[in-house]
């Protein structure tokens, strides 16, 4: 049963943060997530075979990123920072909210329940998720959440960060 639970965990938590990215897309002006159907919180749009299979097999692997195109954006360099700091954000409020029953049912017959197991996993991989999408390295959210904060002379460096990583190590 704990095997059932984490996957399911795994597929909500997930989805909620896609459906996150795809949401804040669309409220800043990009329609394509909403045209590609992103903005929803069925799984099965959200589900990269590869990614999602190694999340649960291995505890690390991503969803179908949401595409956006920054030229909708009227503030591109800021709507792409809050287009990627909606997705950790969702996890952290998923946890917050699940975190609640967790709280306040544990000393409750509730905490007999598959469905509390369920809570504590929904709780776990989203606190995951909001801590591994925070950093900032490629290709997590928090190497695109940084962006807002590179003044325009680093932009070029900035972006080929984004595209290759880091590729020297610069020792003083």
């Amino acid at each position: 049963m704990g095997l059932i639970s984490s996957i399911i965990a795994i597929i909500i938590a997930v989805s909620i943060h896609e459906c996150a990215h795809a949401w804040m897309a669309d409220k800043l002006g990009d329609p394509t997530g909403r045209i590609y159907g992103r903005v929803t919180l069925n799984p099965l749009k959200h589900f990269d075979v590869v990614g999602t299979l190694s999340l649960i097999l291995f505890g690390i692997g991503w969803g179908k990123p949401v595409p956006f195109n920054p030229d909708n954006l009227k503030y591109p360099k800021r709507d792409s920072a809050l287009i990627a700091l909606a997705g950790p954000i969702s996890n952290l409020l998923t946890a917050i909210i699940f975190a609640i029953p967790l709280k306040y049912l544990s000393d409750t017959t509730f905490h007999s329940f598959p469905l509390y197991d369920l809570f504590g996993n929904i709780f776990a991989i989203s606190i995951l998720l909001f801590s591994l999408n925070v950093l900032p390295f490629p290709p997590f959210d928090g190497s695109k959440i940084i962006g807002i904060f590179v003044p325009r002379r680093f932009h070029a460096a900035y972006d080929a960060y984004l595209r290759d990583g880091v590729k020297y190590v610069i020792i003083f």
